[in-house]
């Protein structure tokens, strides 16, 4: 059976098999893909480019499978270093002028900045930090502020470098350095300014007390109260503390006017706005229109056009002129039309009248309301 290899290809020897040879893997084995995996280190060269490493199967020695990796090289701008997808820690020293992102193939990976080291872990799927915590640290040369540090080993120097100044030394630190000039804040008080001077302090004072201006400075006093004998309205039934309940008026409605306040009317409220039967009846008196049509007498143009039928005798005969006895009759004569068809008109004339009327309903003036009552300050 041939032999296997595991994730950092170290060579497994099947059983029985490299009889009198097997010391030679072993070593191999021994002396290159384990040393490499634990305490190797190996050059990698970037060219402008990224820079994939593999593992094949082989005990021989291989970039990918040693514990430290030295970047160097031209990065030619921010790279990706990419290593086998196996379980393996890294130290990583970028000698490259740009960061380098060192992950797998497929996670985020990890970003070492250019002249930096770093330990990583690769978990198989993605590149981590391989530690995120140190219970404490010593350090051989100051941290620079450049990199998150103070630059310096003791308090005073520190403050210099950040500049403090000794400000950070100062109890008190004045208000030209952007504090308050004060030791302490009092509980509960409010802060005031006062210039470039040490910050002054207004106490609650008495329960109910608001902070109030006199247009100069701030004090803590008693709400202003209203004048004796103000009136206010309020919408509930009893005067509320420091007021007494006006009883003068009761079921009226409130007037607004733009002169001198007063009060009128004679009608309660309830009694105004509720249903109300309304009915109406009387007459516009009995006088009765008649009249008679004025005598008028039709012009002969006013006639309709007609003629008139009568009965004669034709005496015109030969013979018969002169001689009615001899003359025959003729029936159902017309005469000739009369009468011109025109319009006409007939006067009247009428004396005043009137009309009779009644009816009655109902309006509902029942309005929705809200009481109130008067008050007067004490």
């Amino acid at each position: 059976m041939p032999s296997t290899y595991s994730d950092l290809k170290i060579e497994l020897i099947a059983t029985g098999e490299q009889s009198g040879t097997w010391g030679t893997t072993t070593n191999t084995n021994l002396g290159t893909a384990l040393q490499e995996a634990i305490t190797g280190s190996a050059d990698v060269t970037f060219a402008s480019g990224q820079v994939t490493l593999t593992l094949t199967d082989t005990n021989a020695s291989q970039t990918a499978r040693n514990l430290r990796l030295n970047l160097t090289g031209t990065s030619g701008g921010a790279q990706n270093l990419i290593v086998p997808a196996i379980e393996k820690l890294y130290l990583v020293n970028n000698g490259c002028a740009d960061t380098i992102t060192v992950k797998n193939s497929t996670g985020t990976g990890i970003g070492v900045p250019a002249g930096k080291s770093m330990f990583v872990y690769n978990d198989g799927s993605n590149v981590v930090d391989a530690t995120t915590h140190l219970s404490s640290l010593t350090l051989g040369t100051d941290l620079a502020i450049a990199d998150g540090g103070t630059g310096a080993s003791d308090a005073s120097t520190a403050r210099t470098n950040l500049g403090l100044g000794t400000v950070a030394t100062e109890n008190t630190v004045p208000v030209s350095k952007g504090g308050t000039g004060a030791t302490t804040l009092t509980a509960n008080n409010v802060v005031v300014g006062n210039g470039t001077s040490a910050v002054n302090f207004v106490a609650p004072g008495s329960s109910g007390n608001v902070l109030t201006s006199n247009g100069t400075t701030w004090t803590s006093a008693a709400a202003a109260a209203f004048d004796s004998g103000t009136l206010m309205l309020f919408q509930q039934t009893a005067a509320p503390t420091g007021w007494t309940k006006s009883t003068t008026h009761n079921n009226k409605a409130l007037r607004i006017v733009s002169g001198t306040a007063g009060t009128g009317g004679t009608v309660a409220f309830t009694t105004a706005f509720t249903s109300q039967g309304v009915s109406i009846s009387g007459t516009s008196g009995s006088t009765s229109a008649g009249g008679t049509v004025g005598d008028h007498t039709l012009a002969t143009s006013r006639i309709p056009s007609h003629t008139h039928t009568y009965n004669g005798w034709n005496d015109s005969a030969p013979g018969n002129q002169g001689k009615p006895q001899a003359a025959n009759r003729a029936p159902n004569l017309t005469s000739g039309a009369t009468g011109g068809g025109q319009a006409h008109n007939h006067p009247f004339s009428g004396a005043a009248h009137t009309h009779s009327i009644s009816g009655s309903d109902t309006i509902d003036l029942a309005v929705q309301y809200v009481d109130v009552i008067i008050a007067s300050k004490d």
